[in-house]
Protein backbone atom coordinates (compact mmCIF):
# COMPACT_ATOMS: atom_id res chain seq x y z
CA UNK A 1 0.00 0.00 0.00
CA UNK A 2 1.00 3.57 -0.57
CA UNK A 3 -0.39 7.01 0.13
CA UNK A 4 -2.39 8.45 -2.77
CA UNK A 5 -1.32 12.07 -3.12
CA UNK A 6 -2.49 12.88 -6.64
CA UNK A 7 -5.74 14.09 -8.16
CA UNK A 8 -8.23 15.27 -5.54
CA UNK A 9 -5.95 13.94 -2.78
CA UNK A 10 -3.32 16.50 -3.80
CA UNK A 11 -5.57 19.40 -2.75
CA UNK A 12 -7.33 17.87 0.29
CA UNK A 13 -6.54 14.84 2.41
CA UNK A 14 -10.27 14.13 2.63
CA UNK A 15 -11.91 15.15 -0.65
CA UNK A 16 -14.72 12.61 -0.32
CA UNK A 17 -15.73 14.09 3.03
CA UNK A 18 -15.48 17.64 1.68
CA UNK A 19 -17.75 16.95 -1.27
CA UNK A 20 -20.09 14.77 0.79
CA UNK A 21 -20.54 17.73 3.14
CA UNK A 22 -21.29 19.98 0.17
CA UNK A 23 -23.76 17.41 -1.19
CA UNK A 24 -25.48 17.18 2.20
CA UNK A 25 -25.76 20.97 2.24
CA UNK A 26 -27.27 20.87 -1.23
CA UNK A 27 -29.71 18.18 -0.17
CA UNK A 28 -30.78 20.31 2.77
CA UNK A 29 -31.10 23.38 0.56
CA UNK A 30 -33.24 21.34 -1.84
CA UNK A 31 -35.95 21.48 0.82
CA UNK A 32 -36.11 25.22 0.18
CA UNK A 33 -34.28 26.13 3.38
CA UNK A 34 -30.78 27.59 3.35
CA UNK A 35 -30.72 27.13 7.10
CA UNK A 36 -31.37 23.40 6.78
CA UNK A 37 -28.71 23.24 4.06
CA UNK A 38 -26.17 24.89 6.34
CA UNK A 39 -27.13 22.63 9.24
CA UNK A 40 -26.71 19.51 7.08
CA UNK A 41 -23.36 20.70 5.75
CA UNK A 42 -21.99 21.62 9.16
CA UNK A 43 -23.37 18.43 10.70
CA UNK A 44 -21.51 16.35 8.14
CA UNK A 45 -18.32 18.34 8.59
CA UNK A 46 -18.45 17.84 12.36
CA UNK A 47 -19.19 14.12 12.06
CA UNK A 48 -16.45 13.67 9.47
CA UNK A 49 -13.94 15.43 11.72
CA UNK A 50 -14.31 12.64 14.27
CA UNK A 51 -13.76 10.03 11.55
CA UNK A 52 -10.83 11.96 10.04
CA UNK A 53 -8.97 12.13 13.34
CA UNK A 54 -9.38 8.38 13.83
CA UNK A 55 -8.25 7.66 10.27
CA UNK A 56 -5.22 9.92 10.67
CA UNK A 57 -4.07 7.95 13.71
CA UNK A 58 -4.33 4.74 11.69
CA UNK A 59 -2.51 6.21 8.68
CA UNK A 60 0.26 7.63 10.85
CA UNK A 61 0.79 4.18 12.38
CA UNK A 62 0.65 2.48 8.97
CA UNK A 63 2.78 4.91 6.93
CA UNK A 64 4.85 6.86 9.48
CA UNK A 65 7.08 9.53 7.95
CA UNK A 66 5.44 9.24 4.52
CA UNK A 67 2.10 10.20 6.04
CA UNK A 68 3.69 13.01 8.07
CA UNK A 69 5.17 14.40 4.86
CA UNK A 70 1.76 14.23 3.17
CA UNK A 71 0.15 15.98 6.17
CA UNK A 72 2.73 18.77 5.93
CA UNK A 73 1.92 19.36 2.23
CA UNK A 74 -1.85 18.89 1.93
CA UNK A 75 -4.65 20.50 3.97
CA UNK A 76 -6.85 18.21 6.06
CA UNK A 77 -10.25 19.37 4.81
CA UNK A 78 -10.71 22.57 2.82
CA UNK A 79 -9.18 22.09 -0.65
CA UNK A 80 -6.31 24.22 -1.93
CA UNK A 81 -6.64 24.06 -5.75
CA UNK A 82 -3.17 25.60 -6.18
CA UNK A 83 -1.69 22.30 -4.96
CA UNK A 84 -3.37 20.16 -7.64
CA UNK A 85 -1.20 17.43 -9.16
CA UNK A 86 -2.23 14.53 -11.30
CA UNK A 87 -0.71 11.38 -12.72
CA UNK A 88 -0.93 10.21 -16.29
CA UNK A 89 -2.08 6.62 -15.87
CA UNK A 90 -4.30 5.01 -13.24
CA UNK A 91 -5.11 1.36 -12.58
CA UNK A 92 -8.66 0.78 -11.32
CA UNK A 93 -10.16 -2.19 -9.50
CA UNK A 94 -13.71 -2.33 -10.88
CA UNK A 95 -15.00 -4.08 -7.75
CA UNK A 96 -14.06 -1.01 -5.75
CA UNK A 97 -15.71 1.27 -8.30
CA UNK A 98 -18.96 -0.67 -8.01
CA UNK A 99 -18.77 -0.62 -4.22
CA UNK A 100 -18.23 3.14 -4.26
CA UNK A 101 -21.21 3.64 -6.57
CA UNK A 102 -23.34 1.47 -4.29
CA UNK A 103 -22.25 3.53 -1.28
CA UNK A 104 -23.28 6.71 -3.11
CA UNK A 105 -26.79 5.42 -3.65
CA UNK A 106 -27.63 6.49 -0.10
CA UNK A 107 -28.20 9.98 -1.47
CA UNK A 108 -31.01 8.62 -3.64
CA UNK A 109 -32.63 7.20 -0.53
CA UNK A 110 -32.88 10.74 0.80
CA UNK A 111 -35.14 11.73 -2.09
CA UNK A 112 -38.40 10.37 -0.58
CA UNK A 113 -37.58 12.20 2.66
CA UNK A 114 -37.16 15.52 0.90
CA UNK A 115 -40.27 14.99 -1.19
CA UNK A 116 -42.18 14.43 2.06
CA UNK A 117 -40.70 17.62 3.54
CA UNK A 118 -41.76 19.54 0.43
CA UNK A 119 -45.27 18.09 0.63
CA UNK A 120 -45.56 19.00 4.32
CA UNK A 121 -44.28 22.51 3.64
CA UNK A 122 -46.69 22.96 0.75
CA UNK A 123 -49.56 21.81 2.95
CA UNK A 124 -48.61 24.21 5.73
CA UNK A 125 -47.74 21.49 8.26
CA UNK A 126 -44.03 22.30 8.22
CA UNK A 127 -42.72 25.88 8.08
CA UNK A 128 -40.24 27.01 5.45
CA UNK A 129 -37.47 28.75 7.36
CA UNK A 130 -35.79 30.46 4.38
CA UNK A 131 -36.84 30.40 0.73
CA UNK A 132 -34.31 30.11 -2.07
CA UNK A 133 -36.71 31.37 -4.72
Amino acid sequence: SEIVASGPYSISRNPLYVFSSIAAGGAGAATGSLLLGAIFMLGCAVAFRVVILREERYLRDAFGADFDSYVARVPRFLPNPALYQDIRRVTVDTRLVYRTLTDGLVFFLALPFFETVELLQGSGYLPVLLRLY
